[in-house]
């Protein structure tokens, strides 16, 4: 089964520097990345910078339309102007379906400010003790959504040492 996982760095590099390594594991078939998308948000820029990781995607990859329409509507970015509009919200209330909720959103928000990045990864397979060890010494993001099980989430947490939330 595939994971949708969120990550929030405190840099805005920590996101891009984090694919440099799922690149390096893909390529080692150490984790299947279906696909990805980073957020990064330059100190004094407007708006963050938007990239879909096409480069890892495979089969089941997910459409530039499902991660343009996300970050609208996380980051409140017009991307095809107003006919769009309308898409939104039943964009939104599907979103909800694979736990990407209005809370979610609104903590995503919340937490990817200026200065920070994001990680989006939907992802599987991973030999979670080679991805500790390509992590290793990189900065420590924060998870911020995962899809997975509370056991398999602390097994996640254990990999990149943070703590697991109440």
């Amino acid at each position: 089964m595939a994971t949708l996982t969120i990550w929030r760095y405190e840099t805005a590099g920590g996101a891009q520097e984090a694919v440099r390594s799922l690149e390096s594991l893909s390529k080692r078939d150490l984790i299947t990345v279906h696909d990805a998308a980073t957020v990064s948000w330059p100190e004094g820029a407007k708006k963050p910078k938007l990239r879909q990781l096409r480069n890892l995607a495979g089969r089941g990859a997910l459409s530039g339309a499902f991660w343009g329409m996300l970050f609208g509507l996380i980051f409140l970015i017009p991307l095809f102007g107003a006919a769009v509009g309308a898409a939104f919200g039943a964009i939104g209330g599907s979103l909800a379906d694979v736990g990407i909720d209005d809370d979610l959103i609104k903590q995503i928000r919340d937490e990817v400010t200026p200065g920070t990045s994001a990680l989006f990864v939907l992802s599987e397979d991973a030999v979670l003790d080679k991805v500790q060890a390509e992590f290793a010494g990189q900065e420590k993001p924060k998870l911020i959504f995962t899809n997975l099980g509370a056991d398999q989430e602390d097994k996640l947490r254990d990999v990149f040492a943070e703590e697991p939330t109440a």
